[in-house]
């Protein structure tokens, strides 16, 4: 489904979360997240360790923080539903992090409080021995805010677990360390890579105009963007609003067909999150002196790519996409969105049944339950995906001829989630593994799943 979304979106303004859009719905509890990180406190954390702590303003008296610290033991298996209720919720995060032990990556958490005038690190991830589920939201009540639920466990000598739950609230770092951070002729990129991907390095083209921009060889290029720690950054003094652009640098050393262009403001700091095939821009700054304030100095297109581009004795026989209404784009980016959600769940439900995990055979039920509870919930996903596509089609008649080929992508990706579990189901009853009849209704499921979409798409391509 991502190859289909990016070709179609190729030549759209920036690709956004639904919870970056001040018109979307407003923002919602972690609500699974917190039941799970509630059970595990209730059940295996003891009272004489926990560790509450609350800070409020000392001029207004409203409260800034508060951390929710709790140690914990118990079975490996006890903590099943964990990756459950983070991928549900993932949606609703603006920062999501799931380490695997062997991983050597350390994390802190930065606590800000007093107005932005204090702030203190608190260490989540310790050693490589850990795994760690992480999420950050906006606060529902306050935007001020971000709630920070995180649980780390590692594997004891007895073969249990013993970990730690997280539930941090405190003022946003990036709201009340900008102004800080930023001087009056500084403009910086303050950037973030998604869990989804393994970017490593990035460059950075300026100039003055965009028609000067696209002239650029790839080459001109004015500085590298290494990652580090999921993070990467870039300043530079100028003493006008210049254009710039931001590309990858692929594991081979070329650089990706995609690119994103964004204004370069002096006294300001740009936030982005790249994505696999998406990023999530920074609104804020947009409305204050980017494309949506009417100060850009670029033209519509932000995310473009090279056959977007005249280039020299080559041919391109790919089609450029135009961009849907504004309305019809966001229904379709947040529809992707939750069936993308919803395809990954499926695939972490799989991975909790792992052997090793020795899942009881009444939670193998649960599991199976669930799984065919999401696989249907991606079916009507895609079909409402499908009618806005039909919607798009409407609003460009000259891409009828493309209406097969475009949507056979989407058939074929789709075809591809339903087999893999299929082939995976017959694979673990072939081994003699033994499943709950739930196992067999979820591939009754999927065999029923895939004949009708072989169906639909031999229609579609005679």
């Amino acid at each position: 489904m991502k190859r289909l979304i990016i070709m179609l979106l190729i030549a759209c303004s920036a690709i956004t979360t639904a919870s970056a859009d001040p018109t979307a719905t407003p923002q919602k509890k972690a609500k699974s997240v917190i039941e799970n990180l509630e059970r595990i406190i209730a059940m295996y954390a003891g009272e004489e360790n926990l560790t509450l702590s609350v800070i409020k303003n000392p001029e207004t008296g409203l409260v800034e923080a508060s951390e929710r610290i709790a140690p914990f033991t118990c079975e490996k298996e006890d903590l099943w539903t964990i990756p459950i209720g983070f991928s549900e919720d993932e949606p609703l995060s603006y920062q999501y992090m799931h380490l695997l032990p062997g991983n050597t990556e350390l994390f802190n958490l930065k606590v800000v409080t007093n107005n932005g005038q204090k702030s203190k690190d608190v260490c989540i991830r310790t050693n490589s021995k850990q795994e760690m589920w992480f999420m950050c939201c906006k606060n529902p009540d306050n935007p001020m805010l971000r709630d920070a639920y995180a649980i780390v466990w590692e594997e004891t000598k007895d073969k249990n677990v013993a970990g730690t739950v997280y539930m941090i609230t405190s003022l946003r770092p990036d709201l009340y360390t900008k102004n800080q951070e930023t001087a009056k002729n500084t403009f910086r990129i303050d950037g973030r890579v998604g869990y989804d991907l393994t970017d490593s390095l990035y460059v950075v083209y300026m100039a003055d105009t965009s028609e000067e921009l696209d002239k650029q060889a790839d080459d001109a290029f004015i500085a590298y963007m290494p990652v580090k720690n999921k993070r990467f950054s870039f300043s530079v003094e100028i003493d006008k609003p210049k254009v710039g652009r931001i590309r990858t640098v692929m594991p081979d050393g070329s650089l990706c067909h995609l690119w994103t262009n964004l204004d370069f403001v002096p006294g300001e700091t740009y936030q982005i999150t790249t994505h696999n095939g998406y990023y999530d821009e920074d609104r804020d700054y947009e409305r204050r002196v980017g494309r949506y304030s009417g100060k850009s100095l670029l033209n519509n297109q932000q995310v473009r790519g090279i056959d977007d581009v005249s280039v020299a004795d080559t041919v391109s026989t790919e089609v450029v996409f135009p961009e849907p209404s504004p309305i019809l784009k966001m229904r379709m980016e947040m529809k992707y969105k939750a069936l993308e959600t919803k395809m990954e769940a499926v695939k972490t439900l799989y991975r909790s049944l792992d052997p090793k995990n020795n899942v009881s055979w009444v939670r193998k039920g649960l599991i199976f339950d669930r799984i065919s509870k999401q696989n249907k919930e991606v079916d009507a996903d895609f079909r409402d995906l499908q009618d806005l596509f039909k919607d798009y089609f409407k609003e460009f008649d000259k891409l009828a001829d493309k209406r097969a080929e475009i949507l056979g992508r989407g058939y074929t990706e789709l075809l591809e989630f339903y087999t893999e579990q299929n082939k995976g189901l017959t694979e673990m009853m072939s081994s003699g593994i033994q499943l709950p009849k739930s196992a067999q209704k979820t591939q009754k499921a999927l065999n029923k799943y895939i004949e009708k979409y072989m169906t639909e798409m031999t229609k579609l391509i005679e």
